[in-house]
C-alpha cells in the first residue's frame, strides 16, 4: 500500500454511516457505460449488465437498472431482504450452513429474497405493491442517485470495501468503532463492553463528536467509554451544521441518520431519495465551512442488507480477538461489499481507491486504522492492526476548489412509503437504550 504523504493535512475525519445497501445495488452501474473505467482511466469493479442469479426454478434473473421515474423506484427492492448471518450465507453460498472450505458464488440473492417475501406475506410486513422476487436484482443508476454518484465520480469511490462481518447492523457498527463485536453476530446485543475509538481519542486528548439526526445518537449507549462522556461530545444534525459553519468541528466526527421508517437511513424499504438529501446536506455543510480544505468525509454503509452484489466476499480476515463467535463463526471472513465514497478537496476526481491484489482489503476497520495513523493511537484489536488505512487516497498537495455537485438536483421519490407506519428496528434499539438510561431522551 502506498504511503500517505498528505494525511497530516487532514484535521477533520467525518464519517456518515448509512444502512443496509450493497455496492452493486447503489453504485454498480456508476461506470458501466464507460466500459467500467473512471474518467481518469482507472479500472472499476462494476456491473456489465449481464450478471444474474438463478430463481427457485433455476432460471436466470438478470441484473437491471432501476428507472428513477417509475413510482416506487426509491423504495426498491420493495421489501426488506433477508438480514443476518444465516441469510447472508444463503445469499453468498446458496445455503445457510456452508461446508468448510466452500467457495462463495453470490448466487443466492433471488432465492433468499423469495424466502423473505414469503415471510413478509405471512407476517403482514410492509411490502411495496407489485414487488416480486426479481426486484432484488434491481440496481440504481447514476441518474437515479446523482448525489452519491456525483461525489463518487468527483472524488473517490472504493470498489472493494467490505462490511467487517457477514451479518447485520450492530456487529458491523461495533467493528467500525471498536474493531470487534465481541463474538456477537446479530442485533440482539445492543451494547458492548470493549474499548472504542472514542475512549482512545480521549486518552490522547483528541476531540471527537457523535451526532444523531434529530435525537441523541444511538452510538452514545454502545460502549462504556462513550456512555459516560461529557454532553458536549454529542448532538443532533443541527449542531453538526453549526459546528461545521463555525469551524469548531473536532478531529473525529461520526454521523447517524434518522432511524425511523420515514427517515433518511436508506434502510430497505425506506425512501432512498431522503438519504440522497442527507448526503447532500452533509457535503455542503462541510464544504461551506472554514475547515473544508482540511477535511476528509467518508460515506459508507454498515452492511449490505440482503441487496445484490456480484463480488464474493474475501476470506483471510484477521480475527479481532479471542471472542467465541455466535453461530460458530470464526471472524476470518468479511461481509459483502458496501458502497464507500471518499470526499476531500485533496482527492483527484475519478479516483477508484483500492488496495493491491493479494493484500488485506478495505473494511470498516480501515476507518479505525486511518484515525490511528493520523492521531498516533494504538490499535484496538488485531483486525484494525491488520487493516489498511485510506490516507493514500489524498494525492493532491493543494486543495481543489471545483464542486462536482454543482447543478445537481436532489431526487425526490414517487409513490407511497410502504413502511411509513412501521416502527423501525433501530428505533426500537434506541428506545431500549433510553429505557436503560444509557442515552438520555431527546
Amino acid at each position: 500500500m502506498p504511503g500517505s504523504p498528505h494525511l497530516d493535512q487532514i484535521d477533520h475525519l467525518v464519517v456518515l454511516m448509512l444502512e443496509n445497501r450493497s455496492f452493486d445495488h447503489m453504485l454498480g452501474f456508476l461506470y458501466t457505460d464507460d466500459g467500467n473505467r473512471s474518467q481518469s482511466g482507472a479500472p472499476y469493479e462494476g456491473l456489465t449488465g449481464g450478471e444474474s442469479n438463478p430463481d427457485d426454478s433455476g432460471a436466470d434473473v438478470t441484473v437491471f437498472r432501476i428507472d428513477p421515474t417509475v413510482a416506487g423506484a426509491y423504495f426498491m427492492p420493495g421489501a426488506n431482504p433477508g438480514e443476518g448471518y444465516r441469510a447472508t450465507n444463503h445469499q453468498v453460498f446458496g445455503t445457510a450452513t456452508p461446508a468448510a472450505g466452500q467457495k462463495p458464488t453470490n448466487n443466492g440473492f433471488v432465492t433468499d429474497f423469495a424466502f423473505a417475501l414469503k415471510r413478509h406475506q405471512e407476517r403482514h410486513d410492509p411490502v411495496y405493491p407489485g414487488t416480486t422476487t426479481t426486484d432484488i436484482m434491481g440496481c440504481f443508476t447514476p441518474q437515479g442517485l446523482p448525489v452519491l454518484s456525483g461525489l463518487a465520480r468527483g472524488y473517490a469511490v472504493c470498489d472493494h470495501w467490505y462490511s467487517s462481518v457477514p451479518t447485520e447492523t450492530l456487529p458491523n457498527r461495533a467493528f467500525a468503532l471498536a474493531g470487534t463485536s465481541q463474538g456477537h453476530m446479530d442485533d440482539h446485543t445492543h451494547t458492548f463492553t470493549t474499548p472504542s475509538i472514542f475512549g482512545e481519542l480521549s486518552r490522547k486528548n483528541v476531540e471527537w463528536s457523535v451526532y444523531g439526526y434529530h435525537a441523541q445518537p444511538l452510538t452514545r449507549g454502545d460502549f462504556p467509554d462513550i456512555a459516560g462522556a461529557a454532553a458536549p461530545h454529542f448532538g443532533q444534525f443541527i449542531d453538526f451544521k453549526q459546528a461545521a459553519a463555525q469551524g469548531t468541528l473536532p478531529a473525529f466526527v461520526f454521523l447517524e441518520p434518522a432511524w425511523s421508517s420515514t427517515g433518511n437511513s436508506q434502510h430497505p424499504n425506506y425512501d432512498v431519495a431522503l438519504g440522497e438529501q442527507l448526503i447532500h446536506d452533509v457535503y455542503y455543510a462541510l464544504r461551506s465551512g472554514p475547515g473544508w480544505a482540511r477535511t476528509l468525509l467518508v460515506l459508507t454503509y454498515d452492511e449490505h442488507g440482503g441487496c445484490y452484489d456480484h463480488v464474493p466476499p474475501p476470506s483471510d480476515a484477521a480475527p479481532p480477538d479471542h471472542s467465541v463467535g455466535e453461530f460458530g463463526f470464526d471472524f476470518t471472513r468479511f461481509g459483502v461489499r458496501v458502497p464507500t465514497v471518499l470526499v476531500s478537496p485533496l482527492i483527484e476526481p475519478g479516483t477508484v481507491f483500492r488496495v493491491p491484489n493479494g493484500s488485506t482489503p478495505l473494511d470498516h476497520t480501515s476507518l479505525l486504522k486511518t484515525v490511528e495513523e493520523r492521531w498516533g493511537l494504538d490499535a484496538l484489536t488485531a483486525r484494525d492492526r491488520n487493516a489498511p488505512g485510506i490516507g493514500a487516497v489524498l494525492t493532491l498537495g493543494q486543495p481543489r476548489d471545483d464542486d462536482p455537485l454543482d447543478g445537481v438536483i436532489v431526487p425526490t421519490s414517487i409513490g407511497v412509503n410502504p413502511a411509513r407506519s412501521e416502527t423501525s428496528h433501530l428505533e426500537q434499539v434506541h428506545a431500549d437504550l433510553v429505557t436503560r438510561r444509557l442515552i438520555p431522551p431527546t
